[in-house]
């Protein structure tokens, strides 16, 4: 009840303060505290380089070997970013990782991991769908990757990384 009656305190004043022909009181934005801020990115895997759109999203500056390391995991030759998004972990609220229109990622945070990094709750999204849910520490210089679904001759993976604490 208590923020309904300071809202309301607020509105009055501010009437008030208009009818008296002065301005209205001006409404800083809060800053929420954050746990860090990740850059997630899309990427098409492929064997048949043919299949690649040929786009040129820049590689994060941070992750030079990456297609190398991504080489490691997944069981493919060719990989191209489709879409990339920066984003702040909230302490308090979901974030949303969006490098496509069709496939995000929730973050929820469960805050600090032992060791530095972020305790995270993940839910990749397809459209209206939750394809995957997992919980996952993300610490700097080790990125999470995530296989997706199948898509053309290839699979969509999503790259999540911790560039700052």
């Amino acid at each position: 009840m208590k923020p309904f009656l300071t809202a309301l305190s607020l509105l009055a004043c501010t009437a008030i303060a208009c009818a008296q022909g002065e301005p209205p009181p001006q409404v800083s934005s809060v800053k929420h505290a954050t746990e860090g801020h990740v850059w997630g990115a899309l990427i098409f895997a492929t064997n048949d380089a043919t299949q690649l759109t040929g786009g040129k999203e820049p590689i994060h500056a941070e992750l030079p070997r990456l297609n190398e390391r991504l080489a490691k995991v997944f069981p493919f030759k060719h990989f191209e970013i489709l879409g990339q998004h920066r984003q702040d972990i909230f302490r308090e609220y979901e974030s949303w990782v969006v490098p496509s229109r069709d496939l995000f990622m929730k973050i929820d945070s469960k805050g600090p991991a032992e060791k530095g990094g972020v305790n995270l709750h993940l839910q990749v999204w397809r459209e209206q769908q939750v394809l995957v849910k997992s919980d996952a520490v993300l610490r700097k210089d080790s990125p999470l990757f995530i296989g997706g679904p199948p898509w053309k001759d290839g699979r969509l993976i999503f790259v999540l990384f911790l560039e700052r604490k």
